[in-house]
């Protein structure tokens, strides 16, 4: 749901804001314009991926679909860097030749009500990123985030325009905006391959998984714990190591409630435990990694 209206109101944002371009020649309207198109795109990869995250393990994919939305993120960053890149030529264009404006009143109008509709969609995609974790739509609400600062830069460009009459004012908010777009792309692109690249979660997750597991009863000793984001949820690989001299179904339960413990510490997680006898000498991913 959250994905279908960001499309709605990012294409009657880019309607909006193409008529008031037309109506004014503002070089940092048609760069928000532009931004916002590149929203609607966005908004349709994001659509797609959160749909395609969201089917269920099959036998083709068993650890199930969940980076999509990572997929989904980082295209959204190569749309959003190449309209920064054009945008950013044409405002250098205009800083040489300044364009004059028509009815900058209109622009302002329309500009400010970009901004509420922006905000409004900001707030609303928040919600959701909290309730579900979603790369997809967290990556949505960066647009979104950088819509509202476009639209701030754009409302005082033509606000100088209109009532001190800085002719170049127009071109530097647009250079300004394309300078802030290729920055909010570079960081979505850096979170969504954070994913992509499997990176092990931070020290203070992996932290509350060994303090967790080993306040199990009957747990001596845990190690090789391997973490990696997929999107919808959080993989969890680990092995423990138990008194040797008890039963497999004994050794069995132990592991099963030190998997249920990891599972509670995040929204949703897939967490395999391996069993061990305490004090196993064979081969260790620890080791390998020290």
């Amino acid at each position: 749901m959250a994905s279908i209206v960001a499309l709605v109101v990012a294409l009657g944002l880019v309607v909006i804001k193409v008529w008031a371009w037309l109506a004014t020649g503002s070089i940092s309207l048609l760069t928000s314009a532009a931004d916002g198109l590149v929203d609607v795109v966005a908004s349709i990869v994001t659509f797609a991926g959160v749909r395609y995250a969201a089917r269920p393990a099959d036998r083709g994919h068993r650890y199930g679909h969940g980076k999509a939305e990572a997929v989904a993120a980082f295209v959204q960053a190569l749309l959003l860097t190449g309209a920064a890149v054009w945008l950013g030529i044409e405002s250098a264009q205009g800083l040489f030749v300044p364009r004059v404006l028509n009815q900058t009143g209109f622009g302002i109008w329309v500009i400010v009500g970009s901004s509420l509709a922006a905000a409004g969609l900001v707030g609303m995609q928040t919600l959701v990123v909290r309730r579900t974790g979603s790369t997809a739509i967290a990556a949505d609400r960066a647009h979104y985030v950088t819509d509202v600062a476009v639209n701030l830069a754009v409302l005082i460009a033509l606000l100088l325009e209109r009532f001190l009459g800085w002719a170049r004012a127009d071109a530097i908010g647009a250079l300004a905006i394309s300078v802030y777009m290729v920055w909010t792309a570079w960081s979505m692109a850096a979170h969504s391959l954070i994913q992509l690249f499997d990176r092990e979660l931070d020290t203070a997750e992996r932290t509350r998984i060994e303090v967790v597991v080993r306040g199990c009863d009957g747990v001596q000793s845990v190690h090789d714990i391997r973490t990696r984001n997929g999107g919808d949820r959080v993989f969890v690989e680990f092995h423990v190591e138990v008194d040797g001299a008890l039963s497999v179904a004994e050794g069995h339960a132990i592991v099963d409630r030190a998997e249920k413990k990891v599972q509670q510490l995040f929204h949703v997680a897939d967490v395999t435990a391996h069993l061990e006898p305490a004090g196993i000498d064979d081969e260790r991913l620890d080791d390998l990694i020290k």
